[in-house]
């Protein structure tokens, strides 16, 4: 297998400040890229914090200007960043849950949360998924916090070739042991290798744990956080077998 490096950026978003954490992105983006990262993904709603009231007016279109200062870092990094955002596909459309896809080559893709979490769907609409990500002889599939919790979804993106999982999540500390319990026996189920990019503070009233891991492809934990707080975590790829790293920020 060629050479792969990943992260999860477990960041701690400003309820609402979109600006502010487009900054903060942009310094998990540049330390990543030092750590020779080729995919880092955000947790949940990273640039907005977990703000379902504020949804409504936070959401953008994917092509949004305010965007464009991670689309040019992830370009000039020749990095892939995947961000999360409420975005409507259209200005009459509902809001989606969006983990957009800035590509290290300057493309943008999209992928939009298709299981709703209970009463998410006051703020939000269930989205469609979006297409694998390509790194080498790697394809990464997306998915969003509540999507997991459905076996069919890591089970169809293995099916699809996927061989890697990367979730942007929100875990509280009551659901830790059960949401990390169900990543990382997909893991070992599907031969994936499982990123979960967690919230490193409180977001929206949730006590978030933080913790955020990788699992290799038979389910043993390649690195992880050691709770909340901002922090790297890193997996890397040489050959058949992975190497962990967390880098606090």
């Amino acid at each position: 297998m060629t050479a792969l490096t990943l992260a999860a950026a477990q960041s701690i978003s400003i309820a609402g400040d979109v600006p502010v954490n487009i900054e903060r992105h942009l310094k998990f983006m540049q330390a990543a890229a030092e750590h020779g990262v080729q995919l880092l993904v955000f947790p949940e709603l990273s640039l907005t914090g977990y703000e379902p009231s504020l949804a409504a007016s936070l959401a953008i279109a994917p092509q949004d200007s305010v965007l464009a200062p991670l689309r040019e870092m992830a370009r000039a990094l020749h990095l892939t960043a995947v961000v999360g955002m409420p975005i409507r596909l259209t200005p009459d459309s509902g809001v989606l849950i969006g983990a957009q896809v800035l590509g290290a080559d300057g493309s943008l893709a999209v992928y939009t949360k298709t299981h709703l979490h209970p009463g998410e769907e006051v703020a939000f609409i269930a989205g469609q998924g979006g297409a694998l990500l390509e790194s080498g002889e790697d394809r990464i599939a997306l998915a969003v916090c509540a999507d997991f919790s459905h076996a069919s979804h890591p089970r169809q993106a293995a099916e699809a070739g996927a061989t890697v999982y990367a979730a942007g999540v929100l875990i509280s500390e009551g659901g830790y042991a059960t949401d990390s319990a169900l990543l990382q026996g997909y893991a070992a189920e599907h031969g994936l290798l499982v990123l979960m990019a967690n919230h490193g503070g409180p977001s929206g009233g949730w006590a978030c744990a933080g913790r955020s891991a990788i699992w290799a492809t038979d389910g043993s934990l390649v690195a992880a956080a050691p709770g909340i707080g901002e922090a790297l975590v890193i997996a890397r790829r040489e050959g058949d077998q992975w190497a962990g790293q967390r880098v606090a920020l």
